[in-house]
């Protein structure tokens, strides 16, 4: 969902709705009943949902969409039963989910819909329920996801242009849709699933590289079975480029104007307006304040959306977390890595819990719309453990031996294009290049380091190279040996997740990197992936005792005891720097000290009666122990 913050606009925009929906003669008083038609009530079926003169129809009645969108991807699956029962105990008849092509198909052909990402499982939760759900199955998602969900691999193509109807993407698209569809068609509406709509790719009039694409898109969906009620979904400005003929234009709350309504008139005519993405919020991203909620101007807004009869969806209602990778990034003024937690100011926070807002949503939509009686559960308590001293480590130079064989090549080779993952390349994390230099002097990345590149003259730290900072002095010094080995440890801190750019997005060293004006060769490449594989089996048990505060970049070990019954958490790195935390062999996420997160979400399944092994990466200064706390700190 790309960010936005200004709010005026949005209101200016529904005021003009006021007077465009008043034209076309809603009636703004009725109280809405529809208590009846939920998936457990509608077990006779014909028609679905429709678009009836002003009106959605189901199944004939007519029918108000009140959504909220959840990630099942980014929640973890022991919790979706509660997230969704809390979205229906708000108010809320229907839940919009959207699907990562990159979780499913992280690898070419190699395709997962297990555990967390069993996508099935969450809408027969959702349907159990009773909700419905409006399904946003991509193949572009957007959702502030690295490269808005799509694939790195599809990268290794150097003429690759994502999102068009390019052969070499179609293909790759096709053959996703042919393992994604069979599964979700059988829980379309008619045939007794709680799936009522789905939406064809995500914002496409703001990118629009191609007037064939979105037909493609919703013949691809419709071919392989995709048959409830279609709609595209944009802002105010791509909305005439992002439409399609005979499917439902919905819009996101940005660059909403008079014209806008005034656009889905003359598109549909008398028709319903579905704000399909409404927030109050955007996204945090490292290094920046932390982004706040404003309650007031929420809830007039969604008050005005009410009287109109709009249906809505808001983003999100839940957001979860990024954890390990997934995260993507923005690009504002400047490039924006963003942090760990997706709190995104929704109405649940980040671990589940109720926010003053979802209390003030609840009363809100009881006082319009007919609400079914659930009792709202107490909040899940939080466990504070006994602090953890990370008592062991290991020097990433330590290891290196002990890796795979790097790969060597006179030339950098990026992520993507590397040799490993069966030929996929690499996704996520870190690489790692090493060549040999003969003198000191004027290291330059011509913007060719992505994202950011800690450089080492054997293992001394030397500086970094990043979006901001393109050269670095190295030091020659009397006495130095006349061959030392350059190393540059590169992070990808989130492909971009929206624009044209996304087309560029391959990370580690894109091109030459140069030591006084000549082009360094003959490099040899690490993949510092650091998936559950690499943790598990990959790490090799070579730890050694910590005596003293220690630099990086290094891995560290802890010991987290927990009793019978473990609890949800938030870690605190207090004196640590940067780097990654993994909790039982899975990546819990990315921590920062320039904040502005400073607490970071441990769910309870993830833990283990007994013993419990925490892997810290940290690329800079260490601390010496993991804090835990039982209340979240994101920023100011």
């Amino acid at each position: 969902m790309q960010a936005f913050l200004v709010r005026l606009v949005g209101l200016l925009g529904l005021s003009s709705g006021l007077l465009v929906t008043a034209q076309l003669g809603r009636d703004l008083s009725a109280r809405v009943n529809q208590t009846f038609l939920t998936p457990y009530h509608m077990r006779n079926r014909h028609v679905g949902l429709k678009v009836e003169g002003s009106n959605f129809t189901l199944d004939g009645f007519p029918f108000l969409i009140i959504s909220g969108t959840i990630h099942y991807f980014r929640v973890p699956r022991d919790y979706w039963r509660d997230r969704l029962l809390k979205l229906k105990a708000c108010g809320f008849n229907t839940v919009t989910t959207h699907v990562p092509w990159n979780l499913h198909e992280p690898k070419r052909s190699q395709f997962y819909f297990i555990g967390n990402l069993d996508l099935k499982a969450f809408l027969f939760v959702a349907s159990e329920v009773g909700l419905w759900v409006i399904l946003c199955p991509g193949p572009y998602i957007g959702s502030d996801l690295d490269l808005g969900g799509l694939p790195s691999w599809l990268l290794q193509d150097p003429k690759m242009k994502l999102r068009t109807t390019y052969k070499g993407f179609t293909k790759a698209v096709n053959r996703y849709f042919d393992m994604l569809v069979p599964r979700i068609a059988p829980l379309q509406y008619k045939n007794g699933g709680p799936i009522i709509a789905v939406q064809v790719e995500n914002e496409y009039g703001s990118y629009h590289l191609d007037k064939r694409y979105m037909l493609y898109i919703k013949k691809a969906l419709v071919k392989r079975g995709v048959d409830v009620l279609l709609m595209t979904a944009d802002d105010g400005e791509g909305l005439i480029r992002g439409h399609l003929e005979k499917v439902i234009a919905t819009v996101h709350m940005k660059n909403i104007k008079k014209e806008t309504y005034e656009k889905l008139s003359s598109i549909h005519g008398r028709s319903p307006i579905l704000m399909m993405v409404y927030t109050a919020n955007s996204l945090d991203g490292w290094g920046t304040l932390r982004h706040t909620l404003d309650a007031n101007v929420l809830m007039k807004d969604v008050r005005e959306m009410f009287n109109l009869r709009f249906s809505l969806n808001f983003y999100m209602f839940h957001g979860g977390t990024n954890f390990g990778f997934m995260g993507g990034a923005a690009s504002l003024q400047n490039y924006l890595p963003m942090v760990t937690s997706y709190d995104y100011g929704a109405l649940l926070t980040e671990d589940g819990d109720y926010t003053p807002e979802y209390i003030s949503f609840q009363e809100l939509f009881s006082s319009v719309i007919e609400i079914p009686k659930l009792s709202r559960e107490d909040a899940r308590s939080k466990a504070v453990y006994k602090s953890v001293t990370t008592a062991y480590y290991m020097s990433l130079w330590d290891i290196l031996t002990y890796l795979d064989e790097p790969v060597r090549s006179a030339k950098p080779i990026c992520m993507e294009k590397l040799s490993v993952n069966q030929g996929s390349g690499q996704s996520y994390g870190y690489i790692l290049y090493e060549t040999v230099i003969t003198t000191g002097g004027l290291l330059a990345s011509r913007g060719h380091v992505q994202d950011r590149g800690q450089v080492f003259l054997e293992e001394k730290y030397i500086g970094i190279l990043d979006h901001s900072t393109n050269q670095l002095t190295i030091p020659k010094e009397k006495g130095q040996k006349d061959y030392l080995t350059l190393r540059i440890l590169v992070e990808n801190q989130g492909r971009l997740a929206y624009g044209q750019d996304i087309n560029k997005e391959r990370k580690g060293l894109t091109g030459d990197i140069y030591l006084n004006n000549s082009p360094l060769r003959n490099f040899k490449i690490y993949s510092l992936e650091m998936n559950p594989k690499f943790l598990k089996r990959g790490l090799p048990k070579i730890w050694k005792p910590v005596i003293h505060k220690l630099q990086g970049p290094a891995f560290f070990l802890g010991i987290l005891r927990v009793g019978n019954y473990p609890k949800d958490t938030f870690i605190k790195l207090e004196d640590w720097t940067k780097g990654v935390i993994f909790i039982n062999g899975q990546n819990l996420g990315r921590y920062w000290n320039i904040g502005p997160q400073e607490t970071f979400y441990l769910p309870g399944p993830w833990l283990q009666p007994g013993s419990n092994e925490i892997i810290v990466f940290e690329e800079f200064k260490s601390g010496t122990k993991i804090q835990f706390t039982n209340m979240s700190h994101l920023g100011y």
